[in-house]
């Protein structure tokens, strides 16, 4: 049986950067989908120098197919969200990682988020499972969302909600929840400098403890403090009667379970916060009755044990021929 290094080299998905099991397991998931789908390598480039990347997909191919995604109803939407450029004007869709980028999360976000725009009934009956009937009906669904970018009356900076669900709440008035969607992310990268709005909105939202290390403002934390306070300042500024900040992750990404955790112990109250699994949400979705495309972001995203399987595929008939081609890891000509 080939070990889980051995594997990641014929895919093409051993990256230093990789500093966690998660991450490592990620990246190859990633790789051996698109193994899956007969999709051709990408390639990372560094300094002039091109290499194969097994968890990215070819441009100006990518683009063109809008392969990284699930579905045509979820092609769509990113076509008028994305590429149209009066819809995505001031939005931060990292490009071309969006399209070559298997192991990014904003694909993630359309892949799960996106076949709501047609279907907004199951998108409600989910929120409601997950809130507890706190929010009864969603009512539209946006991405990249900020009201107003760097406007002083708001946070005063670019933070936005990867996800954004206008919703009725259970006694029929306005609400939202705003989604901050994790993958592979280990969320240690460098905290964006501190602004003095964010500590007159965390005195207005009222839900902080002391915080003696100034935690929340060095990472891993302070992304996710000021995507909560911009659930605060935009459900006070712009009249909700009820908001909820939810961060989602994989169950397995100890990076941003750790993060959660830590930030909780900070809250003197969760009223205004949740973290939900890309699990919890996928589950309750695939229980509520068959969806082909919730399926496939799960087996895409979540089928770790896809991994141990191809662990346990011994090349067929010692490969044919020693030293010939593996079938798992030959890439397709899906160009």
């Amino acid at each position: 049986m080939r070990t889980l290094e051995e594997l990641a080299i014929g895919l093409h998905a051993l990256e230093a950067v990789d500093i966690s099991d998660f991450q490592r397991r990620a990246r190859i998931l990633q790789a051996l989908w698109r193994v899956d789908q007969g999709y051709d390598c990408g390639e990372h480039r560094h300094k002039g120098v091109a290499r194969p990347l097994g968890s990215r997909l070819p441009m100006p191919w990518a683009q063109e197919r809008l392969a990284n995604f699930l579905s045509e109803n979820i092609r769509s939407v990113v076509r008028n969200e994305v590429l149209d450029p009066r819809r995505s004007q001031g939005k931060l869709f990292s490009k071309p990682r969006i399209f070559d980028d298997l192991l990014s999360s904003q694909p993630l976000c359309f892949n799960l988020f996106a076949e709501f725009r047609f279907d907004l009934p199951s998108a409600s009956q989910l929120v409601r499972g997950l809130t507890q009937g706190r929010f009864h009906e969603v009512v539209a669904v946006a991405f990249e969302h900020s009201p107003s970018r760097s406007d002083p009356k708001y946070s005063a900076d670019r933070s936005a909600f990867d996800v954004f669900l206008e919703c009725k709440t259970a006694s029929g008035g306005r609400g939202f929840l705003g989604v901050e969607v994790k993958y592979h992310e280990n969320m240690l990268g460098k905290a964006a400098d501190h602004r003095g709005r964010y500590d007159e909105i965390a005195k207005m939202m009222g839900c902080f403890g002391p915080d003696p290390g100034d935690l929340r403002k060095r990472s891993p934390m302070q992304q996710i403090w000021r995507d909560h306070m911009l659930c605060g300042i935009v459900r006070a500024t712009d009249g909700y009667d009820d908001a909820l900040f939810v961060i989602l992750y994989p169950a397995a990404n100890d990076h941003c379970g750790r993060a959660i955790q830590s930030y909780k112990a900070l809250l003197t109250n969760t009223d205004s916060f949740a973290a939900w699994t890309l699990e919890e949400v996928l589950g309750r979705l695939l229980a509520d009755g068959p969806r082909g495309w919730a399926q496939q972001v799960f087996e895409r995203y979540c089928d770790f044990p896809r991994i141990e399987r191809a662990l346990a595929v011994r090349a067929t008939a010692e490969q044919a021929v020693i030293g010939g081609p593996d079938p798992l890891l030959c890439s397709g000509s899906g160009r």
